[in-house]
């Protein structure tokens, strides 16, 4: 059964191969960005891949009014909110950026949805609640631990909001707590498209690849780690994308056995940064220069999912290899040349 789906930061990484998968299921997608980080030009990547250009909205979710007369002139049956900042060190440096955008334009968000009576919420979480798991594979049950980062406690504050919210009303809602989103789609149409210096691995690596950056920098070689280097779950964005239409769909379909659930979404399996270059090298045939360099403020030293809950629940499951991954955001970054 086709929905209306509001796409909150539709235009960004996740956010655009979602709105892809959202179409080619049979959705009608609209899109709110406010480009801040991001490039009107990915709704041209979303149209030559389905065939269809979803209405577009350039609208900063802070904007109390302006999200009041969205809602006055669209009906949606449901919402993924992607909308907020997401680099782990920037964080650190910009903490009050990061507060004010991501909890305030969640809020906005909430309070018109609880009072409009849409029922779906899909929240954008991340595994940096968990903090440094005691544990690994992370489960659902680990403990949230105090955060490494105002990144991560604005993930945390946000499901703290989102689970008051559904006590409080008929809001039903899902967090996905993602693990590292990397690869692009295989069209090369659409892919992680920082701009600026980038925030996060995988774009740093093809752009260091391409000649832009003249070295890739290594955060630490002297972690508890086999090679001294942190351990990440790395998913390809299209996988995630698809958890993000089944969670959705168990909504729509009052399938959900609580008003509020999270899910980890990961591949279970973890990845140093030394094996993500190595593998980036093999797959791509160029020689990547790096360095190592002193830690960064708010990484962890290991987090990878136990995505045994999603699995079983949502019935979805990591299809594609890291190889694959790394190889389409090669052939992403050679796109944009």
């Amino acid at each position: 059964m086709s929905h209306r789906i509001l796409i909150t930061g539709g235009l960004g990484y996740i956010g655009s191969h979602t709105a892809v998968e959202l179409i080619e299921n049979g959705h009608e997608v609209i899109i709110i960005d406010n480009l801040s980080n991001t490039r009107i030009e990915v709704l041209d990547g979303i149209e030559k891949i389905t065939g269809v250009r979803p209405v577009f909205y350039q609208t900063d979710m802070r904007d109390k009014a302006a999200v009041k007369n969205f809602f006055d002139k669209e009906k949606v049956d449901g919402v993924i909110h992607f909308s907020a900042f997401k680099a782990v060190g920037e964080s650190v440096h910009k903490p009050l950026a990061y507060y004010e955008n991501n909890l305030s334009a969640l809020i906005i968000l909430l309070q018109e949805l609880t009072q409009r009576g849409i029922h779906a919420f899909i929240f954008s979480s991340s595994c940096t609640v968990y903090g440094q798991a005691d544990e690994l594979p992370i489960t659902e049950k680990a403990p949230v631990k105090p955060a490494e980062s105002p990144y991560g406690y604005t993930k945390q504050v946000g499901e703290i909001i989102i689970k008051d919210t559904v006590r409080a009303s008929d809001l039903k809602a899902i967090a996905l707590r993602y693990f590292n989103p990397i690869g692009a789609h295989s069209s090369a149409l659409i892919g992680e498209l920082p701009l600026g210096v980038p925030q996060n691995l995988v774009p740093f690596i093809t752009q260091t690849a391409a000649g832009i950056r003249h070295e890739l920098s290594v955060f630490g070689n002297d972690y508890p780690t086999p090679d001294g280097t942190a351990i990440r779950d790395y998913i390809h964005v299209v996988d995630l994308a698809k958890a993000h239409i089944v969670a959705l769909e168990r909504l729509l379909t009052h399938k959900n056995k609580a008003s509020y659930e999270c899910f980890n979404i990961g591949t279970g399996m973890g990845s140093s940064v030394l094996e993500i270059i190595q593998t980036f090298e093999k797959v791509s045939g160029q020689s990547l220069p790096h360095k190592i360099v002193d830690r960064r403020p708010g990484d962890v030293v290991a987090a990878y999912a136990d995505t045994t809950l999603a699995n079983k629940e949502l019935g979805w499951k990591a299809e594609k290899t890291l190889e694959e991954a790394l190889y389409s955001s090669w052939k992403w970054q050679q796109s944009l040349r």
